[in-house]
């Protein structure tokens, strides 16, 4: 019920302002498990993803989003669970392990699952390596991985601060990848690795970002 209220307030307004250009939509399955992976530049872009794909997308969010208090901390609570955010502590030593366990439980549930490989919004609006926590999913869980791009969110919401701006927005998928032929492979890291660089490689084709090897969080800590 809320997804559905907030999805026709904020589905209104976004075709109305962005009108909003998505290609390759048909390429989601219908049902089933389905892990969606792409790029991610500014805070944005979970709420356009959410607001065009026809299915509910579930991912990750920092559980501050959900815990504050007051008629304020009640509305983004509300807001963004209406929009698929799961809350999980990834502060703590062991909140990779607990994003990746919730991940694998929603798509045991035959949900989509939408994960950022980079792990962090991109520092300068380039491309960084993926981490292989998407690959770990789409091995244990054997769902197919639909890669997609956001063309355009950074100049709605520049930094990812600030009340967002109005300017074009393209939300970009591609066709869904299989990795059934490594399957029981799962805890191999060349295997990882190669799985989630081919991901990468299909966000990057799709949104022709600048692709740099290394993790953003190190180019941002640098």
């Amino acid at each position: 019920m809320s997804r559905s209220v907030l999805k026709a307030i904020l589905g209104v307004l976004m075709r109305v302002l962005y009108r909003p250009r998505v290609e390759g939509l048909d390429a989601i399955p219908g049902q089933g498990p389905v892990i969606l992976a792409g790029n991610h530049v500014t805070f944005v872009d979970s709420m356009f993803l959410s607001l065009v794909v026809d299915r509910q997308v579930y991912f990750i969010g920092k559980d501050e989003y959900v815990t504050s208090k007051g008629l304020k901390g009640r509305l983004m609570a509300w807001f963004f669970t209406s929009c698929g955010m799961i809350p999980v502590d990834r502060d703590g030593g062991h909140g990779g392990v607990a994003a990746l366990m919730t991940g694998r439980r929603i798509l045991d549930e035959g949900k989509i699952f939408g994960i950022y490989p980079e792990g962090t919004r991109s520092p300068d609006g380039r491309l960084y390596r993926g981490r292989t926590g998407v690959a770990r999913l789409a091995l244990m869980t054997g769902a197919p991985v639909v890669p997609f791009a956001m063309v355009g969110t950074d100049k709605v919401q520049p930094g990812g601060k600030g009340v967002p701006r109005i300017a074009p927005v393209t939300i970009r998928f591609g066709d869904p990848l299989t990795f059934a032929r490594y399957e029981g492979m799962d805890r191999d890291r060349y295997v990882l690795r190669a799985v989630t660089d081919e991901v990468m490689s299909e966000v990057m084709r799709l949104g022709g970002q600048e692709y740099v090897d290394i993790y953003a969080t190190k180019a941002k800590a640098a």
